[in-house]
């Protein structure tokens, strides 16, 4: 005998209006707009597969029920998925995409074609908001041709600049949904401008009450990365008050922390301290124990957040499946060399230089020299731009030495010195067995640190992660590896970072829940980019949907662009 809900289900689907379906929404007359049909269903939630049909109205997910259940029913559109896994969209907790999102490409092709279908920005800084001072500096330092940023910093100055801000992306549109956190680059800089030192109660106020409004404004919590200026002149306990205050809005703290290397198990310390102290949950972006000698140390790692979890402090993680990171080569400059924004101006006297020169050479606990921890020959040059720079993109630094007939140190400096910016940097200083153990871990989340690259378009070097990263876990690792079943690699992806973040309509495919889905070939996906070769897009992920609207059909991308913003439970739309 036919189960009674199921039973139920069909006949509303079929036309009858006297019954309320307990699987899903009722549809608009005339049935649904899709149904994804025979396809192995992958919900989010950790549990087994199982061969079922998605219904899809509007933007919103009807019903997921056993496949055949709804072959009577009446919808504009059938999709097979035979032999696919069908799945919620990925959701990325650390973007890059800010500059894509205001003002690039905001189809986000590199990110799409993963299976992405929320990019959640924010790391360290956002452009905005934007103190007084900020402002003044900003527009002064404009390129006269720089129309776009013209129009829009003054905008970013307002009281309210982070909702508008995201009310700039909205209008835009996007073909992925997109959230932010509040830089706490951005915070600090707003209280203390580019000055070191421990804030004034005045200066702290003003972070404290920045933080709050952008959390009013609809932040998802504050971010920082304590290993560039001026966030890494933050101390604990201003980390802390403001903490209290997103806290008080549902926010959560996230971080790249001060050490990934020497410092690490420290540092790890800070992040559990901030917790603790200001009851809010804390996650750790992109885990990882940098340089050879500090390998040992991964495993301590987890040690550490396994620890604190058991004493009550919600700690958690994310990360990216590489062996190697990217930032700028300026990380391996003493920090204070940027203070009040002197970077510059400090590397172009001969005095100061010899005083940077003496901190790289004789490393103390106070930070730690990127270029030094991966060593010259594994730090790879992503890209140069001036004239006399560019034969030298896409080497290591020890042969740029050598070719420049310099030591490293000296290199190093003068290349970020003529370019005038950080210099993109690969860096490769992480341990693969160690990569392999944190992707076990049930607390871990998947983000790509990385923006989005159009691969019709990009020239150049970039870290593989932008194109890659979660076709590589579910088919390089999950599949092929067998390190850790499909549903949970998934469940990282999916409901764990959506838990995380309060957005409880998104992560899962359960009926009312937003129709960001995904359908792929469990036995083809993979990534393709490389280190030597990135601007190659994955494979396997033929169709998404985001929030019901088709991103990419058949491997395709539409042009469409469905996103929406999503918002912190903190988030007060009268709040202007």
């Amino acid at each position: 005998m036919k189960h009674p809900l199921i039973a139920a289900l069909v006949a509303i689907v079929a036309g009858c209006a006297t019954h309320q379906p307990t699987t899903g929404t009722v549809p608009a007359r005339g049935g649904f707009d899709l149904i994804i049909e025979n396809g192995r269903v992958i919900d989010g939630t950790g549990a087994a597969w199982f061969y079922g049909d998605v219904a899809i109205t509007g933007q919103r997910i009807m019903a997921v029920v056993p496949s055949g259940t709804l072959r009577n029913a009446s919808t504009k559109q059938r999709l097979d998925a035979t032999g696919m896994v069908v799945a919620p969209g990925f959701i990325d907790i650390q973007s890059g995409s800010t500059g894509a999102f205001l003002r690039g490409d905001s189809r986000v092709v590199g990110k799409v074609t993963q299976g992405i279908t929320t990019e959640i920005f924010g790391e360290n800084s956002t452009p905005a908001p934007l103190s007084a001072d900020m402002f003044a500096r900003a527009m002064a330092a404009l390129d006269p041709a720089d129309s776009v940023s013209r129009r829009l910093l003054p905008i970013f100055a307002r009281p309210h600049g982070f909702a508008e801000m995201m009310e700039v992306i909205e209008g835009r549109g996007a073909s992925v949904n997109v959230g932010a956190f509040v830089g706490g680059g951005t915070l600090r800089e707003y209280g203390m401008a580019l000055a070191q030192g421990k804030p004034t109660p005045a200066a702290l106020d003003a972070m404290k009450g920045a933080a709050q409004r952008a959390m009013d404004d609809g932040a998802l919590g504050f971010a920082t990365a304590l290993i560039y200026p001026p966030s890494n002149f933050a101390t604990t306990e201003e980390l802390v008050e403001i903490a209290k205050v997103v806290k008080n809005a549902g926010g959560i703290y996230i971080t790249h922390m001060r050490s990934e290397g020497d410092q690490l198990l420290e540092s790890i310390d800070e992040v559990v301290r901030i917790s603790r102290e200001s009851g809010i949950a804390a996650e750790i972006y992109h885990l990882k124990a940098s340089g050879i000698r500090n390998y040992p140390k991964g495993p301590q790692a987890i040690a550490k957040i396994n620890a604190a979890r058991a004493a009550g402090l919600d700690v958690q993680a994310d990360m990216y499946p590489y062996t190697a990171g990217a930032t700028g080569l300026s990380s391996c400059l003493p920090p204070w060399s940027a203070a009040d924004g002197k970077l510059f101006d400090n590397l172009a006297s001969k005095e100061v230089r010899a005083k940077m020169r003496a901190e790289i050479e004789h490393q103390t606990f106070d930070w730690e020299s990127l270029c030094e921890l991966a060593t010259p020959p594994n730090v790879l040059i992503s890209r140069l731009l001036q004239p006399a720079n560019r034969q030298y993109s896409g080497k290591r630094l020890s042969e740029i030495a050598i070719a420049m007939n310099k030591d490293w140190i000296e290199t190093m400096m003068d290349l970020v010195l003529t370019e005038h910016n950080r210099v993109e940097t690969t860096y490769f200083m992480m341990d693969e067995a160690n990569v392999r153990l944190n992707l076990q871990q049930p607390w871990m989340k998947i983000g790509t640190d990385a923006g989005a690259v159009d691969p019709a378009t990009f020239k150049g070097l970039v870290h593989p992660r932008s194109l890659g990263t979660f076709p590589r876990i579910l088919g390089h690792y999950a599949r092929d590896e067998q390190l850790m079943p499909l549903e949970d690699a998934v469940r990282k992806m999916t409901s764990a970072t959506a838990t995380r973040l309060s957005l409880h309509d998104r992560g899962l495919l359960k009926p009312g829940m937003f129709a960001d889905v995904v359908v792929f070939d469990p036995k083809t996906i993979i990534d393709k980019a490389t280190f030597e070769d990135p601007v190659q897009v994955s494979i396997g992920v033929r169709d998404v949907f985001v929030n019901g609207t088709a991103v990419i059909r058949g491997g395709t991308h539409t042009g469409a662009k469905p996103g929406q913003i999503v918002r912190g439970p903190g988030y007060k739309p009268d709040a202007r």
